[in-house]
């Protein structure tokens, strides 16, 4: 990350701060962007405010604790008000995303899920027309057979490779790996969502149709809001 992107996503993190309130139960995204929402939200709490946080990754839940915030398992909180999370993609226009470049997407999902807002922070670079034109769609699967998982992607038009660490397969948190899938420029991410859940093997992928609120963009120019209502008018 360079210094300008850097400095831009800390401006978009800190801009979140401003929808945090004390008592809230706040979900923590995983990704670089998201650890430096983690920081400024660590202030504020060493500052006095209240919160519990439900972390998406075990990194982020040891980040978290270690800057003394109070952390809670998604199961053991009766709702989540607002999470923040950063993104790989974001089109404008209906706020959906690809996500899971770090590797946590399936808990990131589940959080997203269970909040009342998503919020995503970013800077400019990741913005697209469509989703898929830079990132691949990263895609969680059962390690059993998962190459004749990948063959089932490949059906729908997917070109998958195996996320590695080294010389061995990436191992999510859940015991899972990840075939990050490319499909190119997707005209319809919610038909592809479907399509790739439908696949035997698969337990979930990076495509976030639907969820996010709002969208806090930096860029050179300043902070921008983007908000799903008005991107669907």
């Amino acid at each position: 990350m360079t210094d300008e992107a850097e400095s831009l996503k800390r401006d978009a993190a800190r801009e979140a701060l401003t929808l945090v309130d004390d008592g809230m139960v706040v979900g923590l995204g995983s990704g670089t962007t998201a650890e430096l929402f983690l920081e400024a939200l660590a202030e504020r709490v060493a500052g006095g405010l209240r919160i519990t946080a439900v972390p998406t990754s075990e990194r982020v839940a040891s980040m978290a604790r270690g800057r003394g915030i109070q952390v809670a398992e998604l199961q053991d909180v009766p709702k989540i008000d607002l999470t923040v999370d950063g993104a790989d993609e974001i089109q404008p226009r209906g706020l959906d995303l690809i996500k899971g470049g770090g590797g946590a997407l399936l808990r990131e999902k589940l959080v997203a899920t269970a909040a009342d807002r998503l919020c995503i922070i970013a800077d400019r670079s990741k913005l697209v027309s469509q989703l898929g034109e830079r990132w691949a769609v990263p895609v969680v699967v059962v390690p059993f057979g998962w190459r004749q998982t990948a063959d089932r992607i490949r059906a729908l038009g997917g070109s998958p490779s195996l996320r590695q660490t080294g010389s061995s397969p990436l191992v999510t948190d859940e015991g899972l790996y990840i075939l990050d899938c490319r499909f190119g420029p997707i005209a319809d991410p919610g038909r592809l969502a479907r399509e790739l859940k439908g696949i035997l093997g698969v337990v979930e992928h990076g495509l976030f149709v639907g969820l996010a609120k709002q969208a806090i963009v930096a860029g050179q120019d300043g902070i921008e809001i983007l908000k799903a209502q008005e991107a669907l008018a």
